[in-house]
């Protein structure tokens, strides 16, 4: 394998690793009016994600940043033409790591309400916008021959990011909510698993949409197993919530996940912007990729580095790994928040 494939399998696993982890914090933080209908289940729902959910997003930001050291010419055509998605994204990050920090400072009726909705809101704000932005990004955006976003602003935000937005956000929503039944008690947890028995054959649909139109469009047939393995691994997880089993549930409903960003991400290669102008403008991975040399010294400082980081994330959730009751709340473990 050449340093460009190995740099791109990276950059791949960077995303899925991203979507998989916070993907289950985005789905509690957007369930919390759903499922968090009393204080101590709103605050029980938010100690389940309080030791993770900021270790979760350095994911993007790894992402990012590898796609920008590696893949510069990449990085330079897809955030300019797709701006106003990362702007959203951002935004919703920043609003709730305020509103995690900000709703135990103080404890009203008022003040946790008030709160908690900029949680759920800023959730769903910089769910959807990751999804817009991958979907735009490997469904087709208008780039010309100069790797520039042709039209307005809003040019790239057709139904590739609409669908992107949508499979995002209707997986996490799923994803969180099998999170809970694994991780919580009571009321909670039955609650969870039924929101998830009720809708994960329907919240699968449109991810496994998007990797099938990117297979369609210029996959083979590792990608065709990869999808059909997706499509498998939503039966299972279903089949595994309706029987209670929430450990069997959420790792199928992440096996999903994983297979169906493979499908996408593998049918896309060597294309990292396909272009719906002509495809003679398709920026691919040799157009995009820095020198061998560079990216030598990155796969060593990545070989040193990543299994630390890996290592001390595994960790912490071992140490958070015990199933949470509401009551009582001073047991709340140390570096939570709620």
């Amino acid at each position: 394998m050449d340093l460009q494939t190995l740099w791109f399998a990276a950059v791949a696993v960077l995303w899925i690793g991203f979507l998989l982890l916070e993907g289950f914090d985005f789905g509690v933080a957007a369930l919390l009016p759903v499922l968090g209908r009393r204080i101590p289940d709103r605050h029980l729902m938010l100690r389940s994600i309080g030791p993770v959910w900021d270790g979760n997003e350095v994911w993007l930001i790894t992402a990012v940043g590898a796609v920008f050291a590696a893949f510069p010419g990449w990085y330079a055509t897809w955030l300019p033409a797709l701006y106003l998605p990362f702007v959203l994204v951002l935004f919703g990050l920043i609003i709730r790591a305020v509103a995690f920090e900000w709703r135990h400072s103080r404890h009203t009726p008022a003040w946790d309400s008030s709160w908690t909705w900029v949680i759920t809101t800023g959730s769903l704000i910089a769910s959807a916008g990751i999804g817009a932005a991958l979907g735009a990004t490997t469904l087709g955006l208008p780039i010309g021959a100069e790797g520039i976003r042709v039209g307005g602003a809003f040019s790239g935000l057709g139904w590739p990011a609409l669908l992107g937005a949508v499979a995002v956000v209707a997986f996490s929503l799923v994803h969180g909510a099998m999170f809970l039944a694994l991780k919580t008690d009571g009321p909670v947890r039955a609650a969870a698993g039924a929101f998830a028995r009720r809708w994960a054959p329907l919240a699968a649909v449109p991810l496994l949409a998007w990797g099938g139109l990117v297979h369609l469009r210029s996959g083979t047939a590792v990608t065709a197993v990869l999808w059909v393995v997706a499509t498998l691994a939503v039966l299972v997880a279903w089949a595994r919530i309706l029987v209670g089993r929430e450990g069997q549930a959420f790792a199928a409903w992440g096996a999903m996940l994983v297979a169906a960003a493979a499908t996408v991400f593998g049918a896309a290669y060597p294309v990292v912007v396909p272009s719906t102008i002509d495809p003679a403008f398709d920026v691919t991975l040799a157009d995009a990729s820095v020198s061998d040399y560079t990216l030598t010294i990155m796969t060593w400082a990545a070989g040193v580095g990543l299994p630390v980081v890996l290592g001390y994330q595994a960790w912490t959730y071992w140490v958070f790994r015990r199933r949470l009751t509401a009551e009582p709340v001073h047991e709340e473990p140390a570096g939570a928040h709620a």
